[in-house]
């Protein structure tokens, strides 16, 4: 027995073709709610890393300063009390030095906590979720973690931090070459003008090495936006499910159009015995009137048709017994510029008021026009 199977099935796989399609709002609102935004890490470090080195730039010499109010303390003043061992003093002692610790980091830690949260908040925004705490099977495959170490995300990372210890390193010998001549001049120094050498040449060359790595973040911010792009982009077929989802399916949104005209049109035909007169052009238009001063000044459109729905009203018209007039204009204008519920406009007063006395006349009622 022979079977026949349309390879073209096989062809785009599940996911219905490649991903070449660029992502939807919905698409990118949704990965903003599992967690999975566009941020380069590494312009947070390397800001980070920047001003706090700044910081200490500018704020170090009263953290020495501090240091060596603290350092005469604990060697002076803190051997001469009595009960040195009591717990009161060594309470004493330890409150001290956690107060002088916080007055010499709050200014550090201050600065790297407000630098993280404003690069972060200008690369995401506001965003609070807990997506990404959920416990997931495959960051603890092994299997998975195996490929994730050969992929070619890591072999980029790879050549990234390559490249970055490369530049690091020739940064800093540059900037040790030049104060080579410095060097030598430390054996003339006591030991507190070396610390100090020693501390702003550190300080330098870490600065130094933060603007390095600010200007070669801006590459991976590029390359991280590409990378979050081409992770974002969708199938043909993903974004004609999404459609369905959002705007609902095509054919059931037609389908419920379709249903809202038939009880429309029901409605509608349930109103033509209640009409004065319907007016029509004569086979293509006809629209039936309905006029009562007491409810509305000018006379009602309470149904309209072409073509065969025309056909239709003048049916139920000679059903039940409503005058049919045949006024080509005066229909035509009716249906193009009146809708079903609304009165006449004032430029149909007079020819709808000599059609309703007209059918007055035949059906012999006094009634005022």
């Amino acid at each position: 027995m022979n079977y026949r199977i349309n390879l073209q099935l096989f062809a785009n796989g599940p996911g219905g073709g490649d991903k070449t399609e660029k992502a939807t709002p919905k698409k990118r609102q949704d990965a903003r709610k599992k967690g999975q935004v566009f941020q380069s890490r590494e312009i947070s470090s390397a800001m980070i890393l920047m001003f706090v080195f700044v910081t200490l730039r500018i704020y170090g010499s009263s953290i020495y300063s501090e240091i060596t109010i603290y350092m005469k303390k604990v060697l002076t003043e803190y051997p001469k009390m009595d009960n040195f061992y009591m717990p009161d003093i060594l309470l004493r002692i330890f409150t001290d030095s956690v107060l002088v610790f916080l007055k010499m980091a709050a200014p550090v830690l201050l600065v790297a906590l407000l630098t993280g949260l404003i690069t972060s908040y200008a690369q995401v925004g506001f965003l609070f979720t807990l997506e990404t705490l959920k416990p997931k099977f495959e960051r603890i495959n092994p299997f998975s973690g195996f490929k994730r170490m050969f992929s070619m995300r890591s072999i980029v990372e790879l050549l990234k931090a390559v490249f970055k210890v490369s530049i690091i390193g020739y940064v800093a010998y540059a900037y040790m070459s030049s104060q080579a001549v410095t060097f030598l001049s430390l054996m003339d120094m006591d030991i507190i003008n070396i610390g100090a050498f020693i501390a702003m040449t550190s300080l330098n060359i870490a600065i130094r090495i933060c603007i390095v790595l600010i200007i070669l973040s801006v590459f991976d911010f590029a390359y991280q936006w590409w990378e979050y792009e081409k992770n974002l982009k969708m199938t043909k077929q993903e974004i004609k499910e999404e459609y369905k989802q959002t705007e609902g399916n095509p054919e059931i949104k037609a389908k419920i159009k379709q249903t809202q005209r038939q009880m429309s049109m029901r409605r509608m035909m349930q109103e033509i015995p209640k009409a004065d007169v319907v007016i029509t052009n004569p086979t293509h238009f006809a629209c039936a009137l309905k006029y009562n001063s007491e409810i509305s000044p000018a006379p009602t459109l309470i149904a309209k048709g072409q073509d065969y729905l025309a056909l239709r009203i003048k049916e139920v018209a000679k059903e039940y017994r409503i005058e049919i007039v045949e006024n080509k204009p005066l229909a035509r204008s009716i249906y193009d510029n009146v809708e079903i519920g609304k009165a006449i406009p004032p430029e149909l007063y007079q020819a709808v008021a000599e059609v309703l006395a007209f059918v007055y006349n035949l059906k012999g009622k006094n009634r005022a026009v």
